[in-house]
């Protein structure tokens, strides 16, 4: 007995691409809403929500039930990345043992759109018995939670990017917003620096990113330097001998000029055999500074479309970085 399955309609083109356009402009809507809240009626529940997570002397717990779920994961993920102790505890497997994990030093942000999640109650008297500072945030300010809580960041209610299918779509990018708004006043109110920022980012392109030329940078033996009277011939082994394809030209302890593998085939002919270094070096070469980001080191290498940078200190060259060395390291 053979079955067929119904062909599914026709996708309209049109269609989709205005359904995309009505979504992301009612989202970018919400968003000016929530930002005219946040300097307006949110303004002081919104610093004292931030006080409130700085002050904690534990983690800042981040809950919700169901699409507020996700966003309470980001919400922890964030802030624990900039540097406020965060997780993310479920309310459901709360009730069964979890609660263990919320202590009198922590403060707890709860979600929930319509402030009346049973999945809370739990975790809530919890709060409530141990004096666990509670932090609300709902569409609600009338809400069950919203009563129970120490501070209420009441979102303004702008509805969901489609009333036929009222699936949380605006209100979670809100409530994202709104996290991502206390994470970075949080970041702000501590004088929390790149330096911090790279200490808990070490892995992948954003840690790479971060370190600093004097990080991957060649010194010592490995930073090849030549005199500018050394004769043409005996500098062309001093070039093969680096690895990387050029040297740096020293006089009185300063760097005055770089010699590439590209400038000896642009300038090397019979005459220079007879010459010196300075025959054939490029004078007031591009450097950087050892303390430079990477990233300023390959925004210099594209824009000059060179391979190696010199670091230099007053002027004196203390090490070279190579185009391999960034690749090395991770950054692209």
């Amino acid at each position: 007995m053979s079955s067929s399955k119904a062909k599914p309609p026709s996708f309209d083109a049109a269609a989709a691409i205005a359904a995309g356009r009505e979504v992301a402009l009612a989202e970018a809507r919400a968003l000016d809403a929530l930002a005219a809240a946040i300097e307006g009626p949110m303004a002081a529940a919104f610093v004292q929500a931030a006080e409130t997570l700085q002050a904690a002397r534990g983690k800042a717990i981040i809950t919700g039930m169901g699409k507020s779920g996700h966003i309470a994961r980001k919400i922890a993920a964030t802030l624990a990345s900039t540097g406020r102790p965060a997780m993310f505890v479920h309310p459901g497997e709360a009730s069964h043992g979890d609660l263990g994990m919320i202590t009198p030093d922590d403060c707890v942000l709860a979600i929930s759109r319509g402030g009346e999640s049973h999945e809370l109650t739990d975790l809530v008297h919890h709060c409530r018995r141990l004096h666990i500072p509670l932090i609300a945030m709902t569409f609600r300010a009338d809400s069950t939670l919203a009563k129970d809580s120490d501070v209420v960041l009441a979102l303004p209610d702008l509805g969901e990017a489609d009333d036929n299918a009222p699936a949380p779509t605006t209100s979670t990018t809100m409530c994202l917003a709104l996290g991502d708004a206390l994470a970075i006043a949080l970041l702000r109110a501590a004088g929390f620096t790149t330096k911090d920022f790279r200490a808990i980012h070490p892995g992948g392109r954003l840690g790479a990113m971060l370190k600093h030329v004097r990080d991957v940078m060649r010194t010592g033996e490995a930073l090849p330097l030549i005199a500018p009277n050394l004769p043409v011939q005996a500098m062309l082994g001093k070039v093969s001998e680096g690895g990387i394809g050029c040297v740096g030209v020293v006089e009185n302890d300063r760097l005055i000029g770089v010699i590439t593998d590209g400038d000896i085939r642009r300038k090397l002919d019979a005459a220079a055999f007879s010459k010196d270094a300075r025959a054939l070096m490029t004078a007031n070469p591009k450097t950087i500074s050892p303390d430079a980001p990477l990233a300023d080191a390959v925004a210099t290498m594209n824009e000059k479309r060179i391979t190696a940078l010199f670091a230099v200190v007053d002027g004196a060259p203390v090490g070279v970085v190579h185009m391999h060395d960034l690749l090395s390291a991770g950054v692209r």
